[in-house]
């Protein structure tokens, strides 16, 4: 296997939790009165809502309305967590495991809250797969802006030419392009993504599982 390491996306990757995100930010601007019918699913997936205010709220937008609500986003995000005992991939598993094997550095890099990387690993015992998690709340602009994988790859010890970034979102697949890695993205058939920039589309962790062990046969056969 040519690859040194894999950067998981969690959101769309490991854990069907976009269908849940929806149904929460429409709850949550409806009761608030803010229309979000301009943006698409898209617009958000694998984003960060600091980043997206000025695109909600348009020309009403200021920085103190938008931090405000951002505060009343977190908490409603607390009193609405997202149920992810039942939302992980049933091939999450398998291709850690092969990775593992493979003595793979395996690593997350999500835009989603710390909290929420925590309990998502703590519920589904994964925390001992994963060399480094890291937010994208931890750096002043998230995806699409590559600082999140080029961190994710410092700490990892790899160069982006042996890193493997697993991805859904244009903006996820753009930040991992940006940093110069392999990007492969899981193909979107729900929420209209562009993933033109992909090096690969597939349909699922299992297919990536079966390519990368293709990789590893016509090596051994070298």
């Amino acid at each position: 296997m040519k690859f040194k390491a894999v950067i998981f996306d969690m959101d769309g990757v490991l854990v069907d939790t976009e269908r849940y995100y929806l149904q929460r930010r429409e709850e949550f601007f409806g009761g608030h009165g803010i229309s979000i019918s301009h943006l698409t699913p898209s617009d958000f997936i694998g984003g960060n809502m600091k980043d997206i205010w000025p695109r909600i709220l348009k020309d009403g937008f200021d920085e103190g309305k938008a931090s405000e609500l951002q505060e009343e986003y977190e908490q409603f995000k607390e009193n609405h967590p997202m149920p992810y005992a039942k939302l992980l991939f049933s091939d999450v598993p398998d291709i850690l495991d092969f990775l593992r094997q493979k003595e793979v550095k395996i690593a997350l890099a999500s835009s989603s809250s710390m909290a929420d990387i925590k309990q998502m690993l703590d519920i589904h015992q994964l925390n001992s797969y994963f060399e480094v998690a890291v937010t994208g709340n931890d750096f002043k602009q998230t995806k699409p802006n590559p600082e999140i994988y080029q961190s994710t790859m410092k700490k990892l010890g790899v160069k982006p030419s042996e890193t493997l970034i697993i991805e859904d979102s244009e903006k996820g697949i753009q930040a991992g392009e940006a940093a110069g890695a392999t990007v492969w993205a899981i193909e979107d058939k729900r929420f209209g993504m562009n993933q033109e920039k992909a090096d690969l589309k597939v349909d699922s962790l299992t297919a990536i599982q079966k390519l990368l062990t293709e990789s590893s046969l016509k090596m051994m056969k070298a």
